[in-house]
């Protein structure tokens, strides 16, 4: 199961722990869990002499991935640093030109041959889409070839809620810090976080007990099957009912029926007018040309797909 915080809650446990660490250590921390996911994506051996290019903004996602892109340029890629906010972390920044990197005169060059995209332009205190001067630089970044990572959530999307209000920019993956974000998990945000990856930076005892927010993964499923046993039969697998398709559609009853049958149903039973079409596909159905409820034993029906009006 995956838990979630909101950006109050998590702003809250940071500045506890900041008050109990050297100033500036969570951020290295962040950065150097940022620049291993970083490596783990461009591949075994492909870090050094691959090109990287950070998009800025002026907040602490900037100072995030200036100081993981100087970790890179330590390791031999290519930084380039396109700095898209009023300002940029100095700290960050100075340690990114010591690492040999470079702050680029114009994104579009950069972005044209890069191998990785960091995404470091908003972070979760950003409201509303993309600044108007962004837009063409996140469009740029997702029609190259590059791996887009976000650092700790998409540029332009609502963290607290998942809403995306104006241009957002879709990433290939997220590396979050100490706690996933609503945002990261609900639609329509979690569809531009591609792949997830948790970094701990020391935050889980300082989090509160109850989250804001649980999504269920596969894991947490699982467990609630049935595992069937020597002794099993059809009755004691369950058996699925499907009212679905018409002569027009037999299609959607064919798929409808195929979806019960790998999940795993004891058996699967099919009343509608595409008995036919369903039988030549999977011949193991119950087919019953009556009326649903003289179709026998079933514990839950699937009904609708394809019956047309």
């Amino acid at each position: 199961m995956r838990t979630a915080y909101r950006v109050e809650t998590v702003r809250a446990a940071e500045a506890d722990l900041m008050a109990r660490l050297p100033d500036g250590a969570l951020m290295q921390r962040a950065a150097a869990g940022l620049a291993a996911a970083c490596c783990s994506l461009l591949g075994k051996g492909r870090v050094y002499g691959a090109r990287v290019v950070l998009l800025v903004g002026s907040g602490d996602n900037g100072g995030d991935a200036l100081y993981a892109g100087a970790r890179l340029a330590r390791r031999g890629a290519g930084v380039s640093a396109v700095l898209l906010g009023e300002r940029a972390h100095e700290g960050g920044l100075a340690a990114l030109q010591a690492a040999g990197g470079r702050v680029a005169d114009e994104p579009f060059g950069p972005l044209a041959g890069a191998d990785l995209v960091l995404d470091g332009i908003t972070g979760i205190g950003g409201r509303g889409g993309l600044r108007p001067g962004a837009v063409p630089v996140a469009r740029a970044a997702r029609g190259s070839d590059a791996v887009v990572v976000a650092v700790d959530l998409p540029s332009g999307v609502d963290a607290d809620t998942g809403e995306v209000h104006g241009e957002a920019l879709r990433a290939d993956a997220t590396i979050t810090f100490g706690a996933y974000k609503p945002g990261l998990l609900v639609d329509p945000a979690r569809e531009y976080a591609g792949a997830l990856r948790l970094v701990d930076i020391g935050l889980g005892p300082l989090l509160p007990g109850v989250p804001d927010l649980e999504a269920l993964q596969h894991d947490d499923l699982a467990w609630l099957l049935p595992v069937p046993g020597a002794e099993s039969d059809k009755y004691r697998r369950g058996v699925v009912g499907v009212l679905a398709g018409s002569t027009r559609y037999p299609g959607a009853a064919v798929l409808a029926v195929a979806g019960a049958l790998r999940g795993g149903a004891g058996a699967v039973r099919y009343v509608g007018p595409a008995g036919d079409a369903v039988l030549a596909a999977h011949p193991e159905t119950l087919v019953h040309s009556g009326r649903p409820e003289k179709a026998g034993r079933v514990q839950s029906w699937v009904v609708g797909p394809g019956l047309g009006e």
